[in-house]
């Protein structure tokens, strides 16, 4: 069976596919492997293997104590006032781990009748120190990493969550013990029964009364562990150091649990033999649903392992192992004929791949192939936090234009749209600005000129003539501009150094410095459209260019464009933020851009109540009454002016203020960390009916409809100071304004979450505070 599996693992090696990292742990395992032992695991088609850190000895010493311990409890005359046993040091006796050229390579498993979570003050108490013990001896003998057994109940069943709070703050001190200790919690995906650690824990020892936990048979909480393991992670403030391991189960819950568990950081994905099913030949398998689960999993940039459990193989000890090899004829040094006869790669009988392994070889070269733009681009980026661009008042790098430039699917969007703006301008024969007939363009913000490529191939495709005029305000790029339309464009290209809110439009007669005559532009073209549409100052930018627009058939490509958002549980993310505090002490009120990929998207879609909703809108050109209220309140023209929308300004920038209040509904309980937001954009709307619209959409449910493939724009992630938990039904009421001085724009954003209590009244139950990106905001 093995082989059966091995053979298919060579088919498309020529393809880039999820790498898998298979481990193996055998729960009965008292000693570290030796040499021999861990080299006949390798052999077995493992990676890594568990070592557990102390022996049966240690095991029966703190054995001792608990019950020594228990017994001067029970009789002392002030139980509150006895003084906490203490466990002694470790000794040569309680260990057979001991730093060597491989131990780093080792993952080490903490005892698993450590009850941390005892009620018991004696049991709880010697708990803690021999885990202490634990990790102190595992942090100097070289390990990286240690797999801590998680809580045998959840905090929310009634009289545990003492247990898990106690639990949470052991894990506290530990990560201070073990200063180069990674921690990983294992838990299972949710309560399937046999999942749970079969080693009995100190609580053994109690009467049945006091034990941990209760042996009836409850209905079973899906989200119960998750909820346990967030109680973990946030008593060590999301600690870079501490992740879990999840417990496959053989029948897996529903999407949203999974989703859940995906958002989280992950480390070890644990199957033990119950996970798998036996095939028709009668080998280890694991459902589609199990297998589409592990593809989803393994496409993270940080993809969990995968740790097989007491699936074997089974270890011989080295005299046995020994002897076995001598006997085999494989072993015997061949006779140089024979060496040229046999392949490169054998393996002796005694080692035999472990069908499990095998099986999971197989599954990964199932796996499907990284496209080019995922090995190159978007694994590299998932998750990964930009600051937004200031392009008004900074000048961009060539680097980074090249980066934009790098997508076709937005430049064909565009040029569809200036083809379609043409096709239709010659179709009802509009009067163009120009005195020889040619359509007039403007591309402002022409970068290193794409846009205006474009613009020039849509004039070609549809036979219409053009002016073509290329407006860039950074010097750098003005100079790659001129050198373009030299090489490239013919020069058919006006290119014009300046501002665009500054440019006067087209020069048609005159020069700059003496009896200038201005004309009028067309189509005006740009791309300065933002990951949540206008944080990049588009609606700012594209108002102090409108004057140049003829009137009544000019066109703005974008048309319009709108914000849309929703609430995201994003562990990671939160994290990385956290620990940038720091250096960055308003990370948390940065609007982030990242290619959020690791995240469980908390709402629910219902009826009247969408995923992702729509914030606000912004529309081009503007109608002349606005833009006469804006030159009047500029001016000090208006009576009564002078706060604006907030104080420090005149309130000419006012139009661009927006404000939202969305409700999105939560039917099971979560944790948000902040919130995503998106953008939609028309590019063109023919006047025409029945035409399609260009359009460009970074909404996930949209994004393949409107312009699939698009990179061009990462989402933006608005992240909230502390997590927001909340329980089941809930509505997450959220709060964002668009926020401008008439010098800056900025974001402000809170959300509140609500639970109903009857059938018209709902009560507060969590809030974040009010966020604000004003000390960071977008220079105008």
């Amino acid at each position: 069976m093995a082989q059966e599996y091995m053979d298919h693992s060579s088919e498309g090696y020529d393809d880039v596919r999820p790498v898998f990292y298979i481990g193996q742990h055998d729960s009965a395992r008292l000693e570290p492997p030796t040499d021999l032992q861990y080299g006949q695991i390798l052999n077995a088609g493992f990676g890594f293997t568990t070592t557990p850190v102390t022996n049966g000895h240690f095991h029966q010493r703190i054995k001792d104590l608990v019950a020594k311990s228990l017994e001067e409890w029970e009789k002392s005359e002030l139980p509150s006032c006895h003084p906490d046993p203490i466990v002694p040091p470790l000794t040569i006796e309680d260990t057979a781990l001991f730093p060597d050229t491989y131990t780093s390579g080792l993952v080490a498993y903490s005892s698993p009748w450590i009850d941390l979570c005892s009620s018991n003050p004696v049991i709880s108490s010697i708990s803690r120190q021999a885990l202490n013990l634990e990790v102190n001896y595992a942090n100097f003998c070289g390990i990286r990493s240690l797999i801590v057994p998680g809580p045998r109940d959840d905090a929310l069943k009634a009289s545990s969550g003492q247990g898990v709070a106690q639990f949470a703050r052991a894990i506290q001190e530990a990560l201070i013990i073990g200063t180069r200790l990674n921690f990983i919690i294992h838990l299972p995906m949710y309560r399937e029964p046999g999942l749970e650690e079969t080693i009995d824990n100190l609580s053994s020892a109690l009467p049945k009364a006091e034990k941990s936990g209760s042996e009836e048979p409850e209905e079973i909480d899906i989200f119960s562990t998750w909820d346990s393991w967030h109680v973990i992670r946030t008593t060590c403030t999301y600690d870079s150091r501490l992740s879990v391991a999840v417990r496959v189960p053989r029948v897996l819950p529903e999407k949203q649990v999974q989703s859940r568990w995906f958002s989280e950081p992950v480390q070890y994905l644990t199957f033990g033999p119950s996970s798998f099913q036996a095939n028709k030949s009668g080998n280890p398998s694991l459902s589609k649903h199990h297998q589409d689960m592990i593809a989803t999993m393994m496409k993270l940039k940080h993809s969990p392992y995968i740790l097989l459990c007491d699936v074997g193989p089974e270890l011989k000890d080295s005299t046995e192992t020994l002897k076995e090899a001598a006997a085999s004829p494989e072993a015997a040094w061949p006779s140089l004929s024979d060496a040229s006869q046999q392949p490169t790669r054998t393996t002796p009988k005694y080692f035999k791949a472990n069908p499990y392994a095998s099986y999971l070889r197989y599954v990964e070269s199932q796996q499907e192939p990284l496209s080019a733009l995922e090995r190159s681009t978007l694994s590299n980026f998932q998750d990964w936090l930009q600051s937004p661009l200031q392009p008004l008042s900074d000048n961009l790098e060539s680097v980074t234009y090249e980066v934009f430039e790098g997508d076709p699917v937005k430049y064909n969007q565009y040029e569809a749209a200036v083809a379609a703006a043409l096709s239709d301008w010659a179709q009802q024969k509009k009067p163009t600005s120009s005195s020889d007939g040619a359509v007039v363009i403007a591309v402002a913000g022409s970068g290193r000129g794409p846009l205006v490529t474009r613009a020039l191939k849509a004039s070609e495709t549809t036979g219409v003539p053009v002016q073509v005029w290329a407006v860039e305000k950074n010097p750098n790029a003005y100079v790659y501009l001129l050198r373009q339309n030299q090489r490239e464009w013919g020069g058919r290209v006006t290119v014009v150094k300046t501002d665009m809110r500054a440019w006067k439009g087209p020069l048609v007669s005159g020069t700059a410095d003496e009896n200038p005559v201005y004309g009028k532009v067309d189509i005006l073209i740009s791309e300065l459209l933002g990951s949540f549409g206008d944080n990049e100052l588009s609606p700012e930018c594209l108002d102090g260019i409108q004057h140049v627009l003829s009137k009544p058939h000019g066109i703005s490509i974008p048309k319009s464009y709108t914000a849309h958002m929703s609430p995201i549980s994003t562990p990671r993310i939160h994290a990385d933020i956290a620990q940038r505090l720091p250096m960055d002490p308003h990370g948390f009120e940065t609007p982030w851009v990242v290619r959020l990929w690791q995240l469980d998207f908390v709402a629910e879609k219902v009826p009247g109540h969408a995923r992702f909703q729509q914030a606000w809108e912004f529309v081009h050109p503007l109608p002349d009454a606005t833009m006469a209220m804006v030159d009047a309140r500029r001016s000090g023209g208006v009576v009564g002016g002078g706060g604006g929308s907030m104080a420090g300004g005149v309130g000419a920038n006012d139009h661009n203020s927006r404000h939202c209040h969305l409700t999105f509904v939560c039917r099971s309980r979560g944790v948000i960390h902040g919130l995503a937001g998106y953008f939609e954009s028309v590019l063109y709307e023919p006047e025409e009916a029945g035409k399609e619209l260009v359009e460009l959409s970074t909404l996930p449910n949209n994004i393949d409809r409107k312009s699939k493939d698009m990179i061009s724009w990462f989402p933006i992630f608005f992240p909230l100071k502390q997590p927001l938990y909340f329980p089941p039904d809930t509505e997450l009421e959220v709060s964002m304004w668009r926020q401008t001085d008439d010098k800056q724009v900025w974001y402000e954003w809170m959300v509140e979450a609500f639970a109903w209590v009857g059938p018209n009244q709902r009560i507060k139950v969590g809030g974040s505070e009010m966020c604000s990106s004003r000390k960071i905001a977008c220079l105008m």
